[in-house]
């Protein structure tokens, strides 16, 4: 589930660049997408994700979201908050009530939005597979081999923007996320992206570091 999660929010915050052998197409989209979306001081997605695999009936959802500030970020989802000021990590369980302290990992799973890109720029190949008058639907094949076979993102032509992405993982799962709403250049304080026992009394703190 982490590699998921580090993938959506390299896709999501600083989409995905190709690497070699690539459609000069697909690669151009993506170019395009990438430099509109690194030209934005500050980001807010609001994100639907679903997962489901048929063979095992399953079919999950929920919304969360996620703000980005540089290598600074704030995830929320599923009744966790993920907060990064770029050095340290905090994971927080609120029905637990406990907080996991890491320092910020720097391996391919690591989830600094910079880091991300330029780790995965060179590990995908890219094909443009539909294009209508919306939105322009591109493969992403990785070079190297991970735990998941594909990754589909889908791209709004007009305002060249990402409105979802699909992973397919090898044991035949898929996991969607669609994009609902996407704001930018909101001027959020530093303060927003650390975390601060005091704001919750009796927090278990679990420094991992």
């Amino acid at each position: 589930m982490k590699t998921i999660i580090a993938l959506l929010t390299a896709a999501l915050i600083f989409p995905i660049t190709a690497g070699a052998q690539t459609d000069k197409k697909a690669k151009a989209i993506l170019d395009e997408v990438s430099i509109k979306t690194k030209s934005f001081k500050t980001i807010r997605i609001d994100f639907t994700y679903q997962m489901e695999n048929k063979a095992q009936k399953i079919n999950d959802s929920f919304k969360g979201t996620i703000i980005s500030k540089g290598d600074s970020y704030k995830l929320t989802f599923s009744g966790q908050e993920v907060i990064s000021n770029g050095k340290t990590v905090w994971t927080f369980l609120k029905d637990a009530n406990e907080v996991q302290i890491n320092n910020v990992s720097h391996d391919e799973e690591s989830f600094s939005p910079t880091s991300l890109l330029n780790n995965y720029s060179e590990n995908f190949r890219p094909k443009l597979i539909e294009e209508n008058a919306k939105n322009q639907i591109i493969e992403l094949t990785p070079i190297q081999k991970k735990n998941f076979n594909k990754v589909r993102i889908t791209i709004e032509k007009s305002k060249k923007m990402l409105s979802s992405i699909s992973i397919y993982d090898k044991n035949g799962s898929v996991y969607t996320y669609t994009v609902n709403k996407f704001e930018t250049d909101i001027p959020f304080k530093d303060s927003m992206f650390s975390f601060r026992a005091e704001e919750h009394p009796g927090v278990d703190e679990i420094d991992m570091r």
